[in-house]
């Protein structure tokens, strides 16, 4: 567990993450209701162009929209993009208490490739479904969040292993 400067940042992370697992939970339970359920109506269906469950059940909610051409609809990828978001929360937690280089790399890796995913998904849900999706918008935005922390961590960790190796040269 990292301790001093990066304290915080543990618990930040924690937090974004816990948040991100539990919107992306909660898009999953939209999304298999409205399956199996016309009418189900989700907290987050404001209005028809302010709807969660409307941008969850398009061919865009599941696999990005990409995994279906790919590899078709049966693959074990294409699966609800929510499923892949507790996946990305549950990694950004667990790569969260290792202190090393390599860990801050993954996640910074996973972090750039989950703003890429978002950056996608905003301009799918803006330009082509027309729609404003809470869920989504918030979860773009712990994306954001975790992409600084994991910048800022992987910056401070090479800081230290640079000091590190020079306080060793000079001995």
């Amino acid at each position: 567990m990292m301790m001093g400067a990066g304290g915080w940042e543990l618990g930040v992370r924690v937090t974004v993450c816990a948040l991100g697992i539990a919107l992306s939970v909660y898009a999953y339970h939209v999304e298999t209701s409205r399956e199996s359920d016309a009418a189900y109506i989700a907290l987050c269906d404001i209005n028809p162009s302010i709807s969660c469950s409307k941008v969850f059940t398009s061919r865009w909610g599941r696999g990005f929209g990409l995994v279906e051409n790919v590899l078709g609809a049966q693959s074990l990828l294409n699966q609800p993009n929510s499923v892949f978001g507790v996946l990305f929360y549950g990694l950004q937690i667990a790569l969260g208490f290792a202190g090393s280089v390599a860990a801050a790399v993954t996640l910074l890796g996973t972090s750039l490739l989950s703003i890429a995913g978002s950056l996608y998904l905003a301009y799918i849900l803006f330009y082509v479904l027309e729609d404003f999706c809470v869920i989504c918008i918030t979860t773009y935005i712990l994306n954001f969040i975790l992409l600084l922390l994991n910048v800022r961590r992987l910056r401070r960790l090479t800081t230290q292993t640079r000091k590190k190796k020079n306080k060793r040269k000079k001995h």
